[in-house]
């Protein structure tokens, strides 16, 4: 059940980012054109602010120059005690972190919308931290409506107790975009144009919202993360085996126990050992490699969302 207080005011401040992983070029290329011509962004009640979010990254067009910023919006960054070795990312978290919030402050930004793309066969994805966020659902059924195909499929990322770590997380409110499949480094024309369509459709939301319009209560459903999967590996932690072929490219459907999910070099298949279905995300994603990720394994739940009522009007003066 969605619980976090639903906005009381207008939400003003709103950032659109792209570049966080410098080699997703959606989003990238996207702000870039923005930073140029920002009237895309422009709503009655509000302007949306394009920010680069990763600008050496960007440069190198490599997901990130020394860690990964996507996972670097916690306490142990932003208040930690500045080093001149900290890496770029760290120093970049902390200018982000002062442009668009603090985090959790009152003089934080009301909304930003963060842009990335997946190797994986995800398709188009709404992340969001959690169903608690009553604001975040509604915009989520506000996309799926606007573009039921191909399906927003919603994936709720943040795990009991787990500090809120990415670009979004700045805010007082956001959600992220994530747009696949795409190889890093390329930009394709298809996932250009419906990224683009997708952050219109979310400005004229907080549009609506704005200009007093209620929504009703709905039920959803979304893919919430219960844990990762690594490859198969050697004692020395080299790869022995890769995804099975039998569940590359079947992100968001369901796995069943018994059913393959590696190949291993050797030709023996590893099976599903779980006891119940779960349902892979991010299956096989090149950026996760190096996280020790070959998928994220998600439950699959259905949940009521209450009414957003309409804002009270503005007081005259």
């Amino acid at each position: 059940m969605c619980s976090l207080p639903v906005p009381r005011e207008p939400v003003r401040r709103v950032a659109v980012t792209g570049g966080t992983h410098g080699n997703e070029m959606s989003g990238v290329c996207l702000v870039q054109h923005w930073l140029r011509d920002p009237r895309e962004l422009q709503r009655p009640s509000f302007a949306a602010v394009p920010v680069l979010a990763n600008p050496a990254a960007t440069a190198a067009c490599r997901r990130y120059v020394g860690r990964d910023l996507n996972r670097t919006f916690t306490t142990t960054f932003l208040s930690g005690r500045v080093h001149p070795d900290d890496p770029y990312e760290v120093t970049r978290a902390r200018e982000l972190n002062q442009l668009l919030g603090p985090k959790a402050s009152r003089r934080a930004f009301d909304f930003i919308l963060d842009l990335h793309n997946t190797t994986a066969n995800m398709g188009t994805c709404l992340i969001a931290e959690g169903t608690h966020n009553v604001f975040a659902m509604h915009l989520c059924r506000y996309l799926q409506l606007q573009s039921p195909e191909p399906p927003c499929r919603v994936f709720l990322y943040q795990l009991p107790g787990e500090e809120t770590y990415s670009v979004n997380s700045v805010a007082k409110n956001g959600i992220v975009l994530e747009l696949g499949p795409q190889a890093q480094g390329v930009l394709r024309a298809d996932l250009f144009t419906r990224m683009r369509a997708l952050v219109a459709a979310t400005l004229d939301f907080i549009q609506l919202f704005n200009q007093g319009t209620a929504f009703p209560a709905f039920e959803m459903d979304a893919y919430r993360a219960a844990g990762t999967v690594d490859f198969p590996r050697t004692e020395a932690g080299d790869l022995a085996g890769t995804v099975h072929p039998q569940l590359q490219d079947r992100d968001f459907e369901p796995l069943q126990p018994g059913a393959p999910i590696f190949q291993m070099f050797n030709g023996e298949d590893v099976l599903y050992e779980g006891e119940s279905t779960v349902y892979p995300v991010f299956i096989n994603e090149a950026a996760y490699y190096e996280k020790g990720i070959a998928f994220f394994q998600t439950e699959k739940l259905t949940f009521s969302v209450p009414a957003l009522p309409m804002l009270a009007p503005t007081p005259g003066p």
